[in-house]
């Protein structure tokens, strides 16, 4: 099984069909996407994971983007949010790994920052200054402390080993290159565990952030930041584990959306893509009895569909705060 975590997180296409999966599952058979932001079980082995890059001026925005992405969403659609780190910030259980494209804002003081300079001599500046990776990763890195980190991102190799204060864990930083000839792409680690069912498995505690944070998904945008950084999730999770023990804890199965690319059959003339709903997210939301809502046809954020069952309890008003606006930086990355 593979698990995926990716800069390009909204949505997969193929042969004219897009299906968004904000909250992960199936790419294809055997691989995983952690979704926006996401946490899962294989076996005893907890697995976190953020997707995307940080650019300052959609931090603090909702997930507006809808397919058909124009030139400009189709960038700001796999940046990271300030909503998917804070729900991350409420996880108090150990991990074993997380994920994340970026690395960690300040990461390169903890490995051999010379050599990575001589084999990438553009970063010269941005490590100097301290400019390189994501300051949302580095506060999850210092707030979640797993053992692994396992990044993306820069294209090459870089090991590194932090130290959480004098007597506190360590955390093994790895990133690999890109899968191409002759590159570092790939590299085996054992991690010991206890025996477990060898499958993704839904987390308790993640569902249970998910349920709670759902009545606050911000959906335009106009920037806002949740504040209270202590919610207390203990009845969501009393609910979460109900339906757990009741359906079990494996994700729900791979449904095919589209045809399965065919080299031998080329589109000269491909469709243009129409989004759907994916099978799987409408399963994972009527499981925890929340509403659709990153939905094309609804912008608007209200599910004409809601399930007539007891919806997520909601946020406080004094828990949202809205920022001052933010301008766009023009010099996007690709």
């Amino acid at each position: 099984v593979v698990l995926l975590i990716e800069k390009c997180n909204a949505c997969f296409s193929n042969r004219g069909v897009i299906t968004i999966r904000y909250y992960g599952g199936w790419a294809a058979p055997n691989i995983y996407f952690l979704g926006f932001a996401g946490v899962v079980k294989f076996g005893n082995i907890r697995i976190g994971g953020m997707s995307g890059i940080h650019k300052q001026h959609d931090y603090h925005r909702g997930h507006h983007e809808r397919p058909p992405y124009d030139n400009a969403t189709i960038r700001s659609v796999y940046h990271v949010r300030h909503y998917d780190v804070l729900k991350l910030m409420h996880v108090k259980e150990p991990l074993d790994i997380f994920m994340s494209h970026d690395w960690p804002l300040g990461i390169t003081e903890y490995g051999n920052w010379e050599r990575l300079l001589r084999e990438k001599p553009f970063f010269t500046e941005e490590v100097h200054q301290r400019k390189l990776g994501s300051e949302s990763a580095a506060k999850l890195l210092n707030k979640l402390k797993p053992p692994y980190w396992f990044s993306a991102h820069l294209h090459c190799r870089f090991p590194a080993i932090i130290q959480h204060g004098e007597d506190g864990p360590t955390t093994k930083f790895l990133a690999l290159d890109k899968c191409l000839p002759g590159r570092n792409f790939l590299q085996v680690i054992d991690i010991p565990s206890n025996p477990g069912p060898y499958e993704i498995q839904y987390d308790e505690e993640w569902l249970a952030i998910t349920r709670r944070f759902n009545s606050a998904f911000p959906l335009t945008r106009m920037p806002c930041t949740i504040r209270n950084e202590e919610l207390d999730i203990q009845d969501d999770r009393q609910w979460v584990r109900s339906k757990l023990n009741a359906r079990g804890a494996k994700t729900f199965d791979f449904v095919q959306t589209a045809p399965p690319y065919d080299p031998s059959r080329p589109v000269y003339n491909p469709p243009i893509a129409v989004p759907c709903r994916n099978p799987q997210t409408e399963s994972f939301l009527q499981f925890l009895e929340l509403p659709y809502l990153l939905d094309s046809s609804n912008p608007g954020g209200v599910d004409i569909n809601v399930s007539s069952s007891q919806a997520a309890p909601a946020l406080d008003n004094d828990d949202i705060e809205l920022p001052d606006e933010v301008e766009d930086d023009e010099d996007d990355e690709e």
